[in-house]
């Protein structure tokens, strides 16, 4: 949505006490580093950036934070051969982790749980009318539905620790000793506890969405790392300088790629009528709806992630001679993407589905053709009512389709990528990995439209157009 710039009289929002702010007359082609130098100007803003890089620093600390009792030589041995419980699928919570999972310090879940607790209340939200009533009521209304997230946060965080626990101890990763797991478990229900106030104190203190900001560090923090293992490989040539290459070309493909695909838009066109109320004549005119082609973002991955631990995590509490053992480990492998062309296309069919399905739940179509037909707007050659209903429906099944597909891509580069450049196992770049890229350019993207916005209401120009 643009964003309407104030007049030259329009009171500061903070920090101006009242006292109104020149306009700034700019190039159309301002450089970011300008536009960031203005942001670190206004002091209201470089207080929150300072907040958001101090909430940084306390997250680094906690990923270098091991859980005591942990046999670090046999994790690591446990993920580089990989497997449906090992490499395969743990090295991508690793990436949402920070790195704290192949680390195990107290940050090992990261925020996953809390991200899950959302998407389901989210959804609970829509299908519930009680609760939908409540999401209306404004503060009092979003503040309780914030506190049933953070209630299922710590019950999902205590399953999880649970059965990652349980896991530990039959890979002969941790002692069984009874008091010991409950000391590990209780440790990292606390730390995903404290992300998710982490995240929460920079949304409210700082710029952008909090819980996303802490993925994004968490991704980028590996990066001086992964070059070096990367550098390290190629000296000792273990991969090929074309390997390299790949890797360089695969990176900015990929960017290019994410950029273009999460700023793309439909712009269906709206005809307002005039309207006139009283003595008063509203203006007519044109604008436009706009359909974004990855309007579900990351959230399919992370869905179908989900449904990937489901069968592991489960599979800890169940001896594996039982019937249900062999059938919980016979799913796990079979949702496990890196194990063979078959998985990784139900992979990709279980991201197409809930791209779907989180889009049509969150795009109501057919209160969107209410709403223009109860305002007077029509789009051009479509009749109001149900017409336009079915042409908005046909339009988003089209353009999901094309998002659906690329999220399925970018979901599987994490493992093809790897496995081209003889990266895998053996901590190479995954930032190439397609998933962690995406979260990375759109929290990146996300966080510069929020300072734009915070410019553009101090009469400063913005560095997106």
């Amino acid at each position: 949505m643009a964003v309407k710039r104030p007049s030259a009289n329009t009171p500061a929002p903070f920090g101006g006490a009242g006292r109104s702010r020149p306009a700034t007359v700019r190039s159309s082609n301002t450089p970011f580093i300008e536009a960031m130098i203005a942001a670190w100007a206004i002091p209201e803003l470089r207080r929150r950036l300072l907040f958001i890089f101090a909430m940084f620093g306390i997250y680094v600390v906690g990923l270098h934070v091991p859980v005591p009792k942990i046999n670090h030589e046999a994790l690591a041995a446990y993920f580089n051969r990989g497997g449906a419980n090992g490499g395969g699928m743990l090295n991508l919570v690793d990436v949402f982790s920070g790195g704290a999972l192949k680390g195990f310090t107290i940050f090992a879940m990261g925020i996953i749980p809390y991200i899950n607790a959302s998407i389901i209340m989210q959804l609970l939200t829509f299908a519930i009318p009680q609760w939908q009533e409540m999401s209306k009521e404004g503060e009092s209304g979003r503040k309780r539905i914030a506190q049933y997230t953070r209630y299922l946060t710590t019950g999902l965080a205590l399953v999880q620790a649970t059965g990652m626990t349980l896991l530990l101890r039959n890979e002969g990763i941790l002692d069984k000793n009874i008091f010991l797991m409950i000391q590990v478990i209780l440790t990292l229900t606390a730390g995903t506890a404290f992300l998710m106030w982490l995240g929460e104190q920079i949304t409210d203190k700082g710029i952008g969405n909090g819980v996303s900001l802490i993925i994004f560090c968490g991704i980028m923090v590996r990066l001086p790392g992964q070059l070096l293992n990367v550098g390290k490989l190629a000296i000792s040539g273990v991969i090929a300088p074309w390997q390299v290459l790949l890797l360089v070309v695969a990176f900015i493909v990929t960017v290019v790629g994410v950029v273009f695909v999460t700023l793309g838009q439909r712009k269906i066109p709206i005809q307002h009528v005039r309207k006139i109320v009283g003595n008063k004549m509203s203006q007519g005119g044109t604008s436009y709806l706009p359909f974004r082609v990855a309007s579900a973002g990351v959230i399919p991955i992370i869905f179908a992630l989900s449904i990937q631990l489901l069968p592991a995590t489960f599979a800890q509490f169940v001896p594996a001679s039982t019937k249900l053992g062999t059938f919980l480990h016979n799913a796990t492998d079979f949702l496990s993407p890196g194990k063979n062309p078959l998985t990784g296309l139900v992979y990709a069919a279980i991201i197409v589905f809930f791209t779907y399905f989180y889009t049509a739940v969150t795009m109501n179509v057919e209160q969107m053709a209410d709403d223009l037909k109860k305002y007077g707007s029509f789009i051009p050659g479509i009749r109001p009512g149900k017409p336009t209903m079915e042409y908005l429906d046909r339009v988003m099944t089209r353009i999901t389709l094309a998002g659906a597909l690329f999220l399925a891509v970018i979901a599987l580069l994490q493992y093809w990528i790897p496995a081209a450049t003889g990266t895998s196992g053996s901590g190479g770049f995954t930032l190439v990995g397609g998933t962690s890229l995406l979260i990375v350019v759109g929290v990146a993207l996300d966080t510069m439209q929020a300072i734009e916005a915070q410019l553009l209401m101090r009469n400063y120009e913005g560095f997106i157009r």
